[in-house]
């Protein structure tokens, strides 16, 4: 065997290796990421002698599986109205952001203004601030618009927290888009506001989708304004809903909490899944451009 051929041996050895080991490393990393899901499944079906058995193996059934938890949480709680309550504000809520961020990042990143760059870096800003600072002041608002104890109080007010992140994100992306792209279609007859929807839209789509589920889950998941304008169980949200309903004085229904977090979570993530690349692409692309 020639030296050459052998050097290119071992190095096809060293790739094989180094590629099982980042293979390895990812099932690995994936195994530890499921352990808490896992979890919470099984836990959803364990009878009470099983789950409060500190010898009982937390990830296998020791006691005969009971459907009882979810059958509570489904029949006997408003759990599904808390569910309805959280689509129909998320998707208020994704609708508002996306109607006030394109045109707020477009205006950023096209059009040449010296107050461009403080403004954008002003917007993301505002962002940073908790919202423990923010929820005495914005309830004095929602009480002065009567919107106390409605869904409309969390779709007024969580744009606040969704709109900032969402321009920073989408300037990123739509400076990757060439000025060409939109001067040839005001070239061919559109108007600026035509070569937008017809020429840019399309592709800035994966940081609209990046959007759309940054937007959504934060909504699904935001705990302090929803607990401080909401009080009344019909108009409750899945984050304030089920602690409410589930957690009464020094009871707690673990199982049936457990199998609300499942149920909320299987959704959110096979959307997540379903757009994943353009999620990805959005995020990564805006934040090389910005």
């Amino acid at each position: 065997m020639s030296e050459t051929e052998a050097l290119r041996r071992r190095y096809a050895r060293r790739h094989v290796a180094a590629r099982v080991g980042v293979y390895g490393a990812a099932v690995l990393a994936a195994l530890v990421c499921a352990l808490p899901f896992l979890w919470s499944l099984v836990s959803a079906f364990k009878q009470n002698r099983d789950l409060y058995n500190p010898e009982s193996n937390p990830f296998a059934f020791n006691e005969p599986a009971t459907p009882d938890h979810v059958r509570f949480l489904l029949t006997d709680t408003p759990f599904l109205t808390f569910v309805a309550n959280t689509l129909l504000v998320g998707a208020a809520v994704v609708a508002l952001t996306l109607l006030m961020s394109l045109p707020a990042a477009y205006s950023l990143a096209r059009l040449n203004r010296p107050w461009g760059t403080p403004m954008g870096i002003a917007i993301f800003l505002v962002y940073l601030v908790p919202p423990s600072l923010l929820f005495l002041s914005l309830t004095r608002v929602v009480v002065s618009l009567g919107l106390e104890d409605t869904l409309w109080s969390m779709i007024v007010v969580y744009p606040t927290i969704t709109v900032p992140v969402s321009v920073w994100l989408l300037i990123g992306f739509l400076k990757a888009v060439p000025k060409d792209v939109e001067e040839q279609a005001m070239v061919d007859g559109h108007s600026r506001l035509g070569a937008f929807a017809r020429a840019v839209l399309p592709l800035v789509f994966p940081g609209i989708v990046a959007v759309v589920v940054f937007t959504f889950t934060l909504t699904a998941s935001e705990f302090v304004y929803a607990l401080a304008f909401v009080s009344s169980s019909p108009k409750m949200v899945v984050s304030t809903g089920v602690p409410t309903q589930l957690i009464r004085g020094d009871v707690f229904f673990w199982q049936s909490l457990q199998a609300a977090a499942v149920v909320t979570a299987m959704p959110i993530a096979f959307l997540f899944n379903l757009f994943l690349d353009r999620f990805v692409t959005g995020f990564t692309m805006g934040a090389v451009k910005t």
